[in-house]
């Protein structure tokens, strides 16, 4: 039995994940910050012999090793990581303050760093690492700000142990997600220019939902993906490598910007 170790597992597209990977087969080992998710995740996969969860902030400095150590008691093993634990709402560089840049860095960089270091010691042939990154690491994004610097440091991240580790039957790869209607990016669609932002320029007739980018995860982990290594796959419907714009884009009025 495989077993998989997913941050970031209370809900959104970690919860989906979870369930997807254990529909295939596999033990999970789901990790966040708040019991009472954690506990969702639990009862909605409703199998205690192939779950095991932990509620840590993934970046203590313990954290690597108490998740590591996790698996290995509960499961004897670990065959894949899923670094999904992160944050969003990012400011541009000239507002973003350093408390904020390394609030980013640790939870999207650093974090996930460490628990690959930790984890990949334990890995062999077959196994492999997905990073979740984010269309923001592919063309950088108005107002990313430490956000598109924390994703693409991860994607570089994921490039090296693709490079160094794929001799040792080790797998590296990133999923990319566009906007996708997740409890943490919802309430953002009360902004109306965010809503334009995105809607006007997907090419595709809606936004991703949790279960594109898990069920790509899932992809990743699965004998299908054994030869994709180094790869950054984007779950975007479009936006990032289309010029697209809606009709209603086309057809309104050109305002001029206020400055200031």
């Amino acid at each position: 039995m495989q077993v998989a170790i997913i941050t970031g597992a209370g809900s959104g597209i970690g919860l989906c994940t979870a369930k997807m990977l254990h529909n295939a087969g596999m033990a999970i080992v789901g990790v966040g910050r708040d019991p009472a998710k954690l506990a969702t995740l639990e009862s909605e996969i409703g199998d205690p012999a192939r779950v095991a969860t932990l509620s840590i902030d993934v970046t203590q400095d313990d954290a690597p090793a108490q998740i590591v150590q996790l698996a290995l008691d509960r499961f004897g093993r670990i065959d894949f990581l899923v670094n999904n634990a992160g944050a969003g709402s990012p400011k541009p560089l000239h507002e973003t303050d350093d408390a904020t840049l390394d609030g980013f860095l640790d939870l999207m960089l650093r974090a996930p760093f460490r628990l690959a270091r930790e984890a990949i010691v334990h890995m062999g042939e077959g196994c492999g690492i997905v990073n979740v990154t984010s269309t923001y690491a592919v063309i950088g994004g108005r107002r990313g700000g430490a956000y598109s610097a924390a994703k693409g440091g991860l994607d570089a991240l994921t490039k090296h142990i693709a490079c160094d580790y794929g001799p040792q039957g080790i797998r590296a790869n990133c999923v990319a997600p566009g906007v996708t209607m997740t409890d943490m990016v919802r309430h953002r669609f009360e902004d109306e220019m965010f809503k334009r932002v995105n809607v006007e320029t997907t090419p595709f007739p809606r936004l991703g939902e949790v279960e594109d980018v898990a069920s790509t995860i899932a992809f990743l982990c699965s004998p299908g993906a054994a030869f994709i290594n180094g790869q950054t796959i984007v779950v975007d419907g479009g936006w990032t490598s289309t010029k697209y714009l809606s009709p209603r884009a086309l057809t309104t009025t050109w305002v001029e910007a206020e400055q200031g």
